[in-house]
Parts: C-alpha cells; structure tokens; sequence
C-alpha cells in the first residue's frame, strides 16, 4: 500500500497545493482494512505543508477508489494523511553535523588519545 500511495503522490497528483519533497515514511492499516493513516514527509517551508497536507486531504478519496481497485480490495481504506517529522528531523541533523564539521579545527581530527594500556612518561 506504500508504494502504491508513493507513485500515485509522485506521478498521478493534479493539485497545486501538493508542492515540495513528499514522503511516504509508513502507513498504518487497521486490520479490518477500513483505516489507514499515511505518514508523509514533506520538505519545504511551513506554509507548504500546510497547504501540501490540505491539496493531500483533497486528494485522499481519489486516493482510496485508486488504492483499492489496484490492491484489489473489496472495501478501500479511508485515508488519514499525518504528519511524520523524521526525515525533517534526520536532515537538520546532517546540517548542524556539517556545520560542526566545517568549524573544527583542521587538525583536531589529527590528535589520537594515548591507549589507556601505554605506559606515560612524566
């Protein structure tokens, strides 16, 4: 079901509030199948994800007759799109990372601690 929401949200979106990278991290599915909430990731500013996760409510019921027909499924899923801040989360990691990288001195990588075995002359 992932990669089916994944490709429709890559290739088959119409709307132009769906704008920025969007992410399909998981989905959870109710098992009855009457239920799935979407986690997506969407990078760009704050106004569009706000407008990327209302062009994706939109889009959601298109999404279920879509999903269902191709998972061949007597009764589509109704989908809940949520929010999932881990790929935002992980990026501004590797960002501060970087920027600690750049601001190190160059030879502080250089220096290696004595072993705690060695002997240490004084």
């Amino acid at each position: 079901m992932r990669e089916e929401i994944a490709t429709f949200l890559a290739n088959d979106v119409k709307d132009p509030r769906i704008m920025g990278l969007v992410t399909v991290t998981a989905v959870e599915i109710t098992r009855d199948l009457r239920h799935a909430k979407v986690f997506v990731s969407v990078l760009g500013s704050e106004s569009q994800r706000a407008a990327t996760f209302d062009g994706l409510a939109g889009v959601a019921a298109h999404l279920r007759g879509r999903v269902g027909r191709a998972l061949r499924l007597r009764v589509a899923p109704e989908i809940e799109f949520r929010n999932d801040e881990s790929v935002a989360h992980a990026a501004k990691i590797e960002q501060l990372l970087a920027q600690v990288r750049r601001e190190l001195p160059a030879d502080a990588g250089d220096k290696t601690p004595p072993a705690g075995n060695e002997a240490v002359d004084d």
